[in-house]
């Protein structure tokens, strides 16, 4: 009867201990589910998740590379460019696991899943170690742990390589334990895909295990038992992953051309592993082992004060759970894999991460300034490069704490009653759930604070995207951080294909590239997106449709409301201009009504024509002032009866009319309108309507002041452009 009865226990406590998993790894996924889509829906700051995402795209539509007539014009954020080739510098691997959530449109889905699955994972790992008990603590402690949630909670390898690591993991400690091939089979499958995910975390993850697998195997030979069951597991992990790393060379064959050459090496052959020169596109360093000491100093104090579980409270548990650990504390099995042997494999993936990312530059840079917390990735994040510390934290945190109350219950059992120490224990248990829930709070409410800024700008962004519809468009995008698509703007990205799709995203990159790009894709309707305002920050972004027009000449006039005295008008192409400003003896320089500036551009030349009707003079000493930025003189031609100057135009070509006004106040104010040239040998095609500026205190606008019609501007400011083509006289106008 005791035996049925035990038996009975016992199968309640492995039913209490599933359902416990199960309902906090679901309210995990759920949790990760919902900062994904709440706090970040249009992505993190971290923009390699549009990598990720389109590379997920690409591979559902059969397609490891991206191939254009222009890829310059259409190269993503961290792709490798090759030839006409353009493929992501990571792996595919973790975008082949949020495949299934874009294929159905809703891939965050997917991040709830993989978190889920490691919170699983990790209090399963615990009972190995432990008990039951302290595994559904475990899986409470990762889903309570700040850098777990925020990582989980973005598309990126970190939480999916994790996933397959705790995989093998959990098939490594079964195998021996359960004496089983199938187990051998999941952990050699998952950590040659953890290999092929990101090669540096796996072997940190994996050393442990490795070194105990040599030991048990080292033992068998020593005893000359040359084939036991246990080398015959051993054997088909180690089969299995090197599959994995077989892949891994035979995919880095196929698109860099060489089996040891990474895609990430491809893009930066220089950003990897070792002490030295390090770069990063424009980022270079000495990587010496003094700041790498310096800089993992530092983290390691971030990882454990601020992002552990209620920190720092969880990092002192894990701390006491160690204690415990060495103290013999709750350890019962004795098989080669015992849970003493077992736990001091978690530690030595404990140290290992650590250790090992000294070695790796790339932790350096997730603090963006060394011991200044509230910079960089490391302050919205925590440390994603050490991901994998959730296990060991979670599984030593838990031992930490019901070791600490089972050893305070025994001590308070000798003078206390039964029903006095569970009163005490309630009182403790809630005075801690509040310290822990405020320490958690303010630790996660800075990343927070700074993930909603993100997405206030990103929603700014996306304002003139949203609920519409496109029908194959080709927008042009503006280079806010250099000569890439999705960076930062990673919600406005391509698909898995450049030729399928509603709209295909662009760069616009000048005259040349750009008509070269609405060539390769004429079947499109182009669109021109800018904004005004300074990024990173709250923008007002502007969509506005463009046409090509082609004749053999353009007339423009372009109109604009006076704020003040006019200074210059000024048309320029290239470093060639010409500028033109009142006469020296022009008292009243203040204009009321508007002021006009007729210009034209035809295959040859670019030519100021008249200005509020009057012929363009320009003063004789205009140069010995302000020369040309090339030292070009002045062509004076005749064009409608009036006396005009021009420039020359030589390919393609932005031919850009300036506008200034001193205003009262003493600063300037400057109208600044661009048009895309492209001259043939007949006709001329200009891109219209191209960039329109309003800049406040600047003569030269450059990349600021974006015109966005029907907004408010200083003095009342506005301006509007017609065109006339000369064939047929067809007019246009531009807001």
């Amino acid at each position: 009867m005791s035996s049925t009865v035990t038996w009975e226990a016992r199968m309640e406590s492995k039913r209490a201990f599933r359902v416990g998993i199960a309902a906090l790894s679901v309210l995990g996924g759920i949790v990760v589910f919902l900062i994904a889509h709440d706090l970040l829906p249009y992505l993190s700051s971290n923009h390699d998740e549009g990598v990720y995402l389109q590379q997920a795209a690409m591979l559902l539509e059969g397609n490891l590379w991206l191939t254009s007539v222009v890829p310059d014009a259409v190269r993503p954020w961290f792709f490798v460019q090759d030839g006409q080739r353009l493929y992501p510098k990571y792996t595919p691997v973790a975008a082949l696991m949020y495949a299934p959530g874009v294929m159905v449109g809703m891939p965050r889905i997917i991040l709830g899943l993989i978190a889920a699955g490691n919170i699983a994972l990790v209090g399963t790992l615990a009972s190995e170690v432990f008990d039951r008990q302290t595994g559904i603590l475990a899986a409470g402690f990762a889903l309570i742990t700040p850098f777990f949630l925020f990582i989980s909670a973005t598309f990126m390898a970190y939480a999916p390589t994790t996933l397959l690591n705790l995989l093998f993991a959990l098939g490594y400690v079964r195998m021996f334990r359960r004496e089983s091939k199938r187990y051998a089979v999941l952990a050699g499958i998952a950590i040659g895909l953890a290999f092929f995910s990101r090669s540096y975390t796996a072997v940190l993850f994996a050393f442990p295990f490795v070194v105990h697998a040599a030991t048990v195997v080292g033992q068998d030979l020593y005893q000359r038992s040359f084939w036991t069951p246990t080398i015959q597991r051993e054997a088909i992990i180690g089969v299995l992953g090197i599959v994995g790393v077989g892949v891994a060379l035979a995919y880095n064959h196929v698109m860099t051309g060489d089996a040891l050459v990474f895609p990430y090496q491809a893009f930066a052959p220089l950003d990897g592993l070792g002490f030295g020169d390090r770069k990063l596109r424009g980022r270079e360093i000495e990587y010496t082992i003094e700041l790498a000491w310096r800089a993992n100093k530092h983290l390691i104090a971030e990882l454990f004060t601020r992002w552990t579980a209620a920190p720092p409270l969880g990092s002192l548990l894990a701390a006491i759970g160690v204690f415990a650990f060495v103290l013999g504390y709750r350890q019962r099995r004795t098989a080669r894999l015992s849970d003493r042997t077992l736990g001091i494999i978690l530690l030595g993936t404990g140290l290992s991460i650590l250790l090992g990312n000294i070695y790796f530059w790339g932790t350096f840079n997730t603090l963006g300034a060394v011991a200044n917390p509230t910079d960089g990735f490391m302050s919205r994040f925590g440390p994603f490069y050490h991901f994998d510390l959730v296990l060991p934290l979670s599984v030593f945190g838990s031992a930490g704490m019901l070791w600490l109350g089972r050893t305070l219950r025994s001590h308070l059992s000798r003078q206390f009653s039964s029903q006095q120490i569970r009163v005490l224990f309630l009182v403790l248990m809630a005075i801690s759930a509040l310290v822990g829930a405020s320490a958690e709070y303010s630790r996660m409410d800075t990343a927070i604070e700074k993930h909603a800024s993100t997405t206030e700008q990103q929603r700014s962004v996306a304002a003139p995207f949203e609920n519409r519809t496109f029908e194959n468009a080709l927008v042009l995008m503006p280079t806010t951080y250099g000569p890439w698509l999705s960076h930062p703007f990673q919600q406005l990205r391509n698909g898995g294909s450049l030729e399928k799709g509603p709209v295909l995203y662009a760069q616009d990159r000048g005259p040349g590239l750009n008509f070269l790009t609405l060539d390769a894709y004429s079947n499109r309707t182009p669109y021109r997106f800018t904004y005004r305002g300074q990024w990173p920050g709250v923008v007002t972004p502007h969509l506005h449709p463009l046409t090509v027009h082609n004749d053999s000449s353009h007339q423009l006039t372009t109109t604009v409301t006076p704020v003040g005295e006019v200074s210059s008008v000024q048309i320029r192409t290239g470093n060639d201009r010409v500028v033109w400003e009142p006469p020296v003896n022009e008292t009243e320089r203040t204009i009321n009504g508007s002021f006009d500036v007729t210009w034209s551009i035809n295959g040859t030349h670019a030519t100021l024509d008249s200005i509020n009707e009057m012929a363009v003079a320009q003063r004789s000493d205009e140069y010995e002032r302000e020369p040309p930025l090339n030292g070009a003189a002045l062509a004076p031609s005749t064009s409608q009866g009036l006396s005009s100057t021009s420039i020359g135009i030589n390919g393609s070509t932005r031919v850009t009319l300036a506008i200034t006004f001193d205003r009262p106040n003493g600063d300037i104010l400057t109208y600044w309108y661009q048009v895309d040239v492209d001259p043939n040998a007949t006709n001329t095609r200009i891109l219209w309507p191209n960039e329109r500026k309003i800049c406040d205190d600047a003569r030269y606008c450059g990349h600021k002041g974006t015109y966005i019609p029907g907004e408010k501007y200083p003095g009342g400011a506005a301006m509007n452009t017609t065109y006339t083509e000369s064939s047929d006289n067809r007019t246009g106008t531009s807001g």
